[in-house]
Parts: C-alpha cells; structure tokens; sequence
C-alpha cells in the first residue's frame, strides 16, 4: 500500500489506488467493511485505471444510479455516504477528485420525518472530546441560528458582526436585488441569523485572528487542478470553504451507529432548535420571525415536540386539587 506522501507525489493518482489508500486510513474494521462495497464497486465502474482527477461529478452520480438506484432506500443512502466519506477524504488532502453531484441526493426514508434530537443530544455530541473544533462550532451555530446548513457554511468572517452575534445569510429562494448599473448580478436580498454565547465562544477559537475569507474550511488547500471561486478560498491559507457533502460526512461519522449513511443529517439542527424554542413558549410568530419560514405549515412540520412536552402540556388539564 502506498504512502501518502507517495501518493502526493503521483503525478497521476488512480482511482484503484485512491479507493484503496482511503480505505486503509480508517482504524475501525466495522466501518472497513461497511464502507469497502460502496467505494470498491464505484470504483469498478468508472474504471479503476483512470486517473482520479480525470474523473467528473456526473460520473460518480451515474454509477451510483446504475449500481444501486432501485435498491432499498438504506442501502442508497449507505453506499452514497461510502462514495461521499471516500471523495471527501481525497478532497482534504488536497488530491483533485470529484464529488457526489447534487442531484444524487440521501433518500428520505419512507414514511420517517426529520426528527428533533434532543437538547441534552444536541449538548453531548459537541461536547465530545473527539470532535474538532470546526465541527463543534458549526453544529452549535446550525443549532443556534436555526439556520440552513447551506447558509450558515456560506457565511465568510467579513460577514460576521461578532459584538451583536448575528450576520447576513443568501437565504433560500433569496430576491434579486433591482441592479443599476455595475452592480452585480448576483447581488440578492440578506435574511439576518442571530447566535447566543455557545456560538460566540466557539467562533473566536476557531478564527484565531484570521479576519477574511469562508469561517468554516478543509484542512487542506485544494489540488492544483481544482478550480474554485475566490470567495470559496481564504486569501491567508488557501485552504477551500468546507462543503455541504464533506459537512455531512463528518457528521454521519459521529453520530451513526447501524452503518454509514444512518447517523444524524445537518437539517435536524434546525428542527430541533425550533422544536425546543416552541417547547419553551415561544409563539408561531416568533419561530417564523427565527427560522425566516414564509408559511405556517412549514414552520408546524419543523415543530415536533417531545413526549415529556406533550406530557406536562396534558398536566395542565388535570383536576386543580391533583394538578402537578
């Protein structure tokens, strides 16, 4: 098995050989197996001879599809988090692989709603020593923020009003500004997202005195093939902002227990942020004016209260003198 210094001065890493080198950085043979059908026969498909970097997003999404596009719903997802974890993995050390495109998306589960995790649950996974510092600050700021993921991981430290613990965000569905002339196209409408003293104290760990550039990034600088917006890289470092799929991963690594692809999902963040904020008294008005929903029922199918919540509502219907 190469090295991955080797590897790093290949000048044309090949598919088999990158399966290969992820597989064997993992140190849990459990995860070994899981993740060795998903990345083995993906690579099999788009040849094991090509050069990595030869390779593009569409193909790696094709062979999912004719792989196991009419499998069960749990074996997708599990083998798409294989194929994810894998490229992911090449991505931050800094080899030029593609990525899981968008449109081979994680399948929801038949019948199964985003659940709301728990605040102890939510409290214990970013206290856990194991986890980075890059993912503790972003799960408490998802959480937080009530925020989208694709927000939040959108956001650069020029954005940040760190004093008033809030910052702009190119929301969901975000308006055109009217352009006049110059301006850019792309220039949209902001929504404001608000964080509390667990976010703030995490931030200030994580920049360490960087001032510009995406908050949350990979730990290496992308290939030299790689091409990536200005905006997407920091102008200190180099290093790429940290992207929706590598997020995912890092989280499904964490929390999942039956196999990849079965842990928690970045979403649920904001679920269980307005889950509890509703547990506590908070108004429809207020969880809109806080998740920035522009309907009612969609602020109600994010609002799943616990059974102790359902619990203590229903005490209150008790006869005065055995009231709790």
């Amino acid at each position: 098995m190469p090295s991955i210094v080797q590897l790093r001065a290949s000048k044309a890493l090949t598919v088999r050989a990158a399966a290969d080198a992820f597989l064997d950085s993992l140190r849990n043979p459990n995860t070994v197996r899981s993740y060795s059908t998903g990345v083995g026969k993906t690579a099999e498909r788009i040849g094991e001879a090509r050069p990595l970097g030869s390779v593009v997003d569409d193909e790696i999404g094709e062979a999912l599809e004719l792989l196991w596009g009419t499998a069960a719903v749990n074996t997708w997802n599990a083998r798409r988090a294989a194929v994810l974890s894998w490229l992911a993995w090449c991505a931050e050390y800094g080899y030029d692989a593609p990525a899981v495109p968008p449109w081979a998306k994680r399948l929801a589960v038949p019948d199964s709603e985003t659940p709301a995790r728990s605040k102890m649950a939510v409290d214990r996974l970013i206290a856990r020593r194991e986890v980075h510092l890059r993912e503790k600050t972003l799960w408490r700021m998802l959480y937080e923020t009530a925020g989208r993921s694709e927000e939040i991981l959108g956001v650069n430290i020029e954005d940040l009003d760190l004093a008033a613990r809030r910052c702009p965000v190119k929301a969901k569905g975000a308006r055109s500004k009217a352009r006049r002339r110059g301006q850019a196209r792309e220039d949209c409408v902001l929504e404001t997202v608000y964080w509390d003293a667990g976010t703030a104290r995490l931030l200030s760990r994580l920049l360490r005195g960087r001032t510009r550039g995406p908050v949350f990034v990979t730990h290496r600088r992308p290939g030299p093939g790689k091409i990536v917006s200005p905006r997407d890289v920091c102008p200190d470092t180099g290093l790429a902002r940290l992207s929706y799929g590598q997020a995912g991963t890092l989280l499904d690594e964490h929390t999942a227990v039956r196999g990849p692809g079965t842990g928690w999902d970045l979403h649920e963040y904001r679920h269980s942020a307005l889950t509890h904020l509703g547990e506590q008294g908070a108004s429809l008005l207020m969880l809109m004016a806080k998740s920035r929903h522009k309907k009612p029922e969609n602020v109600r199918r994010c609002f799943k209260p616990s059974p102790e919540a359902i619990a203590e509502l229903t005490s209150l219907l008790a006869p005065g003198d055995v009231r709790r």
